[in-house]
Parts: structure tokens; sequence; C-alpha cells
């Protein structure tokens, strides 16, 4: 039997290394939620597949035909996470095996705590991109001060109308009491507490605790988590320090802990981890406030006609909303619910336009009132 005196560098044992990697899945939502990968060095590139190609059915005797494709290599890095833990001199003395047994929730604890908060919301995070800002980036954060249900819905859509599939959600725990309230058609409940996992609208929604929800920025996000991709390096690593001042730690006096002064030793644990959003126009996030007018991307080229323009819109309308455009010499402003019954209605047809003005599109709902916006220079032939 190793004791620690022994070992005061080296991987925690594989079995509480096991049992401590298992805990930070189980507490770390990021963690259920995204597409986990192995990393057998720090950096590693993987292929996505952007556009293409495409596959045919081929006749006997036929040749088969060929399209071109369109790939992207984002790289995913792994930090170091790193916690250290004092504990009395007399941990010396125990075996490995026992003092990472007594450790292991609180290096479990704060592991996947710091995970949650650098991944959703980039809190204290080494990684470029997160997936808060990857909903704000795209302007897909729904802003609803109604009810809860249609404004989890118009979040789904705004995933879906990018060609996405929501696998599941992330949320603070206060929501759960407003999730409870839901009733589809048949007054069946919307969302369902299991034992072992809890869904909305049939889809697992993982609840953050301990502090990693920003209730700031949001309430819920959704999105397709397979392009949230989080890097696993193997093994945990750790060091006795013995004769460390801890700055960052304060005894009861509120000053740092000195190891040598008060006959402490301390325990640093660390892991290595990866985080990458690869499609940030997979995730949406739902904010209880009042709405906002959502983007729509408008583009222009020339007509086949002198004084003609084409517009181009995207995403589409959604199933039972209308577009409408207004032309001007400026982009016109347009607040949330807004009624734009008035406006020209637009159906993908060229427009006589003249070089230089504004183009306006709107979607509305039923009764004409705007929930997304945006505008272009006009470009005529």
């Amino acid at each position: 039997m190793s004791y620690l005196k022994d070992e005061l560098t080296g991987f925690v044992p594989a079995e509480q290394a096991k049992e401590i990697l298992a805990g930070i899945v189980r507490g770390s939502s990021v963690l259920r939620l995204s597409k986990v990968e192995a990393m057998n060095s720090d950096k590693k590139k993987f292929n996505v597949l952007v556009d293409g190609p495409g596959a045919y059915w081929v006749g006997e005797g036929q040749r088969i035909e060929t399209s071109g494709a369109s790939w992207i290599h984002p790289e995913i890095e792994a930090k170091k996470l790193a916690v250290i833990i004092p504990v009395t001199k007399e941990k010396l003395n125990d075996s490995t095996i026992n003092v990472f047994e007594e450790l292991k929730p609180q290096i479990q604890e704060v592991f996947y705590k710091a995970i949650d908060k650098a991944c959703l919301f980039g809190e204290n995070s080494p990684f470029a991109t997160n997936v808060m800002a990857a909903a704000e980036g795209s302007g897909m954060v729904i802003k609803s001060n109604s009810d809860i249900d249609l404004a989890i819905s118009d979040t789904m859509e705004a995933v879906e109308a990018n060609g996405y599939e929501v696998t599941g959600f992330a949320g603070h725990i206060g929501v759960k009491n407003a999730l409870r309230k839901l009733r589809d058609a048949n007054d069946a409940p919307v969302y369902i507490e299991g034992i072992n996992e809890k869904e909305l609208y049939s889809q697992p929604i993982e609840f953050v605790r301990n502090g990693s929800w920003d209730k700031n920025k949001a309430d819920i996000i959704g999105g397709d988590w397979k392009y949230s991709i989080v890097g696993m390096r193997s093994g945990i690593e750790f060091e006795v320090l013995t004769e460390a001042t801890l700055q960052g730690t304060l005894d009861a006096d509120g000053k740092p802990l000195s190891l040598a002064e008060q006959d402490m030793i301390a325990i640093k644990a660390t892991m290595r981890i990866g985080y990458l959003v690869i499609k940030e126009d997979a995730f949406a996030a739902y904010k209880y406030a009042a709405p906002e007018i959502r983007p729509l991307n408008v583009t222009s080229v020339e007509g086949t006609e002198e004084g003609t323009t084409v517009i181009t819109v995207t995403p589409d309308a959604s199933m039972g909303n209308s577009l409408v455009y207004k032309v001007a010499a400026s982009a016109t402003e347009v607040a949330y619910d807004e009624d734009l019954s008035a406006w020209d209605v637009f159906d993908g047809s060229e427009i006589s336009a003249t070089e230089g003005q504004y183009i306006t599109v709107a979607e509305t709902d039923i009764d004409g009132l705007a929930k997304k916006a945006g505008s272009c220079v006009i470009v005529c032939k």
C-alpha cells in the first residue's frame, strides 16, 4: 500500500480517479448534454461537414456522380483545471487511496461547477467559445414576459429554423415551478420529472445548481448539443504542497493560509479539459423579460430588369407567419409586436426600387404584429 508521504506527486489512483470523473459528469449539465470526446494530446482537430457531398441512386453499370463538399476543421485545445484543498499534515500518513476517497466530493463539486460556468456562460473561461455567447452572437435570445410554454417553443423554433433539432435543454432550478404547471392540449404535463431524468417537450433538461447559472443572461438554453464538444484528457494529477502560502484561501483571521506556519499541507488536483461550440446557430436561449425584435438576414442583388432588385431573406418565416417590407431613404426601426399590416407583402419576387435606398423586411404573425426584422441597402440593375 502506498502512502501520501511517499507519493508527493503523481496521478490519483485509478479507481478514485474514475469515481471522481463519474461524479463530475453527474454534476455537470454541460457534460451530460454535450458530446464528450477523448483526447490523447492537448489538441485535437475535428472534420465537420458544412455542405455536400450528396448521395445518388445508381443503376446497373451507371457512373456514380460526385459533388463537392465543404469542410471546416475546428480545433479543440485542453486547458488545465486545478483545485487546491488544505488538509491536516496527518494526512501524509494516510494511504493515497484513502486520502482521495475522502477528498472526492470536494474535488468533484469545484470541478463540475467551474466547467458549467465556463462552457455555458464563459465565466473565468480559457475557451474561445461558450453556449450563451453562441446564442447571443446568432441573435437567438428569445425574450418574453408572456406564457413560458410559447416562449420555449419560440426558442426551439429559432434552432429549427437553422436546420437543427433541439436535443436537450439546460436551465436554472428556479424555473422548475413554472415548468411543472405546463400542460398540452390534452392536459398532460409538458415537463416530466422522472427519477433519473427530466424531460421538457420530450427532450432531456438539466438543471444547473451550485451557483453556476447566470440568471441575468438566460433562464433556459436549448440546442443541438452534438455541436457542443467537450474534450477530456485521461487521468487526474495531484501534487502535495507543504510550505506554500495560499493567497486565494483566507483563514479565520482574514489572512492568506500559510501551510508552514499552521502545520498543514495542501493537495493540488488538476485535470485537463477542452471545450468548443462547433455550430453557433444551433443554440438559442429564453429569458423572461420584455420581448425584443429578433433579427432577419436581408440581402439585395441586381434584378433582371433595370430598376429592380432581388431580395433574399433568411431564415424563412415560421408556419402561419408572413413577410412584409418597406422601402425608405433609411432603415426603418421596428419594435416587437408593432402593427405592420399596412406594409407591402413580400413574396420573393423582384421589387422596383432606387439604388441606395433601404429595404426593411419584417416577419409578422397572423395579426400583422412584428416578430423579426432586418434591413439592407438596395442594389439595382
